[in-house]
């Protein structure tokens, strides 16, 4: 790498934490989970964000774009919502010069750089699946045309636990486009008394522009130059393996689970993996970073079996088992 090039890139990592300071003027603990949003930033993927009710999803992502210079919009997906809300669609326009009338592409909220689509599940299979070809060609194809997406492009999920009411199950080809799943918990005491007592008063933190979608860009050319071992890379691509029932030497995963993950997922965790390093100001990967990100990036590639639901098994017991073993 060049000098130039060199200080260029060290300058903007050193501005990351900055920008993690921002997002936590306003929201109060997730340390874990801003943390796993701002690697899929860097990776150039999408995320799901998972959290009952009134946990400051929303408002993590609005932060985060308000912390950053790029164009944000918002879905709110309802059971009513079509694709044409989403993709955009023609409309009728009378050219002036002909005098004809002519249908021109009128762009749905899709075309920003960051979208939050809000509770996701709560659209049906139908109207989710027409983000599917923006989540993986950063493109939209209307009419026999095809409309590009501004870069970068991030897709922020969340959705409500598929348990409750008026939810539907979003299909295993869509959860496998979200590099990561992210799950959010309640906070813990002290934090939680930090909400009440800052978010009932009249002060409104102020946040400061930190990372433009040129440094955005830039920071994710950064995130594919960074270095990892060989030896590590093979240990991810035993850690997938090894998801998979049929040839996984996991006795538990035999036991437990229908399917495992595809290559898509090894591919995710080297990339996630790179982009933590950059999150925290080093050039090389170490195991830890595959450790941590096994989890938001495998829970949601593993299929478990009716036994194992009727036991209470999860896919994050399963990742726990997997990393236990597989060396």
């Amino acid at each position: 790498m060049e000098q130039a090039n060199l200080t260029h890139y060290k300058a903007l990592v050193a501005r990351l934490p900055q920008l993690r300071q921002e997002i936590s003027k306003v929201i109060i603990g997730q340390e874990e989970a801003i943390s796993e949003v701002l690697i899929a930033l860097l990776a150039g993927g999408h995320c799901l964000l998972e959290g009952v009710p009134g946990l400051a999803k929303t408002l993590m992502v609005k932060t985060m774009s308000d912390a950053l210079a790029m164009r944000f919009k918002r879905i709110q997906f309802t059971p009513d919502l079509m694709p044409g809300d989403i993709v955009g669609t023609e409309i009728l326009e009378d050219d002036h010069e002909t005098g004809h009338k002519v249908f021109k592409f009128n762009k749905g909220p899709i075309f920003a750089n960051v979208v939050l689509a809000d509770e996701i599940n709560r659209t049906p299979p139908k109207t989710q699946a027409a983000m599917l070809e923006a989540m993986q060609e950063y493109k939209v194809t209307y009419g026999g045309n095809d409309y590009p997406l501004p870069r970068p492009f991030l897709i922020i999920a969340t959705q409500n636990p598929i348990e409750q009411a008026g939810t539907y199950p979003l299909p295993e080809a869509q959860l496998d486009r979200f590099l990561l799943y992210i799950k959010l918990g309640y906070p813990n005491e002290h934090e939680e008394l930090n909400v009440l007592k800052s978010t009932t008063g009249t002060k409104r933190a102020e946040l400061q522009t930190v990372l433009s979608d040129e440094d955005i860009l830039s920071l994710q050319n950064l995130t594919r130059q960074v270095h990892i071992s060989d030896e590590l890379i093979e240990y991810i691509n035993r850690l997938v393996r090894a998801t998979r029932p049929q040839t996984s030497p996991s006795a538990f995963v035999k036991q437990w689970c229908e399917w495992g993950a595809g290559p898509r997922a090894g591919q995710a965790l080297v990339l996630c993996a790179k982009a933590r390093a950059v999150l925290n100001e080093r050039f090389s990967v170490i195991p830890e970073d595959i450790q941590t990100l096994a989890f938001p990036i495998l829970r949601h590639r593993i299929a478990l079996n009716f036994r194992a639901d009727a036991e209470g098994i999860t896919t994050d017991r399963v990742i726990e088992e997997l990393l236990k073993g597989v060396k």
